[in-house]
């Protein structure tokens, strides 16, 4: 017994001896451990944006376009559009060139139940885009509008994923959300200042025969409104119609009327 005594003794005396905390250091301590149980605690009930839409919004990214310029990329940082992989289903109507129908106020059902998607591609490569890809059971297409964004500024029917969202909800009837997407944009206000009257006009269209009507009413008027001002441009000028009335004829000239003269539709 007293040599398994004397064992544990020396066993005892081997240990090395214990470091006790100071009530500085416990303090010290437990304040730490606190504040890091108090970081974790923010992190993870930190709010996250919810979606703010009753439907969704999507887009298939072939990217394409510089993501500094991209509005679909914008759109992705504010949490107002979500990105379909190629192949995926989307359900509710979509956007396309390969579409045989025009967007009508008859398609607001399809964009409340499912939602609307576009496709982010450059009008440059648009021969090169798998459209097959990109499946949907309602494709459609726009209507003649008018970009504004400031690749295309001023070019028919070359809109941005942006405005081609915009423009699908004003005629489908949600005028609110299409401004909650513009808005981001700080360009966004001019696409409905210098296409707003006509969206209105399709968005009490029924069918694509009004679209068409609509559409083929507005580029006559157009046209018309372009040989008016060249007919006028061969009378002399009159001793009563100063310099500064004939430049304020020429800044009332539509934006859409000058893109005119030189595109074929």
């Amino acid at each position: 017994m007293s040599g398994c005594r004397k064992k544990d003794k020396s066993k005892l005396l081997q240990r090395r001896p214990r470091h006790v905390l100071g009530k500085e250091q416990r303090y010290h301590q437990k304040r730490d451990r606190e504040s890091e149980g108090s970081d974790k605690e923010n992190e993870e009930t930190e709010p996250i944006d919810e979606w703010p839409l009753p439907f969704h919004v999507a887009m298939w990214d072939l990217k394409h376009c510089d993501p500094k310029k991209c509005t679909g990329k914008k759109l992705m940082k504010h949490n107002l559009i979500k990105i379909l992989r190629l192949g995926t289903l989307f359900p509710g109507l979509c956007l396309t060139p390969l579409g045989d129908k025009y967007v009508t106020s008859m398609d607001r059902e399809i964009v409340q139940t499912h939602g609307c998607a576009v496709v982010d591609c450059s009008w440059s490569r648009i021969d090169n885009t798998p459209f097959h890809k990109m499946k949907t059971s309602h494709s459609r297409i726009l209507p003649f509008l008018v970009a504004t964004n400031p690749i295309n500024y001023g070019k028919p029917c070359e809109l941005s994923c942006v405005e081609a969202i915009a423009a699908t909800l004003i005629i489908t009837g949600f005028p609110d959300e299409a401004k909650l997407y513009l808005e981001k944009f700080r360009w966004g206000h001019s696409f409905l200042e210098l296409n707003g009257e006509l969206l209105e006009k399709y968005a009490r269209c029924t069918n694509t025969e009004e679209i068409i009507a609509v559409q083929d009413k507005f580029l006559k008027d157009a046209r018309q409104e372009k040989i008016d001002r060249r007919a006028l441009s061969d009378f002399p000028q009159s001793d009563m119609e100063s310099e500064e009335e004939e430049e304020k004829k020429d800044q009332n000239i539509s934006e859409i009327t000058k893109e005119l003269a030189s595109t074929r539709i």
